[in-house]
């Protein structure tokens, strides 16, 4: 038996049907005056209310300048750190620049004090090693060794220097003076222990001009010629020894000659 359906419209609307009913609707809700009522609340709900705008607007707003004020402190702690490194950069290059000059100073001065020490030294050496001629100028009027009975050993023990009375006697070198006064035969004279151990002697002084223990150097003046003691004239009378001891006689000139003294 087949099946069968009711007359009438059972089916339901399709879609084009509904919308067709409910703008229908919609038109007689509008004339009657309800959709005014109601439409105006539902699309406030729908759109954002200024205050809402004005506060989101605000939130942002704040984010952005903690954002610059974070960038700006750290903008600034970099250019405090750069001049901090600079700072210190120019710290170490000082440091460096006055070590240096104080290293260039110092080898300078040792430099100098050296060049002192050296001259020192050489005055030195000159102050000992440096002879000169008892008599400046004068020449040797008798020699050494020469014999006759005006001499109590038989033999001259030293060299006369033609001097007149007056003329100045000089030390013929660095040394210490052992005597000063009147020696007998020698008359006045000086006796100096020369800086190498050997001994000199000035006789026949009219005049002293130093004391025992005295330091003189060469070419210091000790005194005078003259004619004092066993003599015949005015004139200096000069020994050299290797001691203090009579008898350790040197020939004077060959002393001389051996300490660069020309005669």
């Amino acid at each position: 038996m087949a099946f069968t359906r009711a007359t009438g419209k059972h089916r339901r609307p399709t879609r084009m049907s509904r919308t067709t009913a409910n703008v229908a609707g919609v038109a007689t809700l509008t004339t009657t005056g309800v959709i005014g009522t109601l439409a105006s609340p539902a699309l406030a709900v729908d759109e954002p209310s200024p205050l809402e705008d004005t506060g989101l607007t605000k939130t942002i707003s704040i984010g952005d300048a903690v954002a610059d004020e974070i960038d700006t402190q750290a903008a600034v702690q970099q250019i405090a750190a750069d001049e901090a490194a600079a700072l210190k950069l120019v710290e170490a290059e000082t440091k460096q620049r006055l070590a240096e000059q104080k290293r260039r100073a110092e080898a300078e001065a040792a430099k100098e004090r050296e060049a002192e020490e050296r001259a020192a030294r050489e005055a030195e050496r000159k102050r000992l090693t440096t002879y000169v001629s008892p008599v400046a100028g004068g020449h040797v009027s008798t020699s050494y060794g020469a014999g006759g009975s005006i001499w109590s050993s038989g033999t001259h023990t030293g060299i006369d220097f033609h001097a007149g009375t007056g003329t100045p006697i000089q030390s013929v070198g660095y040394g210490t003076v052992v005597e000063a006064g009147w020696g007998g035969a020698y008359g006045y004279n000086v006796v100096i222990k020369m800086h190498d151990g050997t001994y000199t002697q000035y006789a026949h002084l009219s005049s002293v001009a130093v004391t025992a223990g005295q330091s003189v150097t060469a070419g210091q003046q000790i005194g005078l010629a003259g004619a004092t003691g066993n003599v015949t004239g005015a004139h200096l009378h000069f020994e050299a020894r290797a001691s203090a001891e009579y008898g350790s006689d040197l020939d004077p000139v060959a002393y001389l000659r051996a300490h660069g003294v020309s005669l």
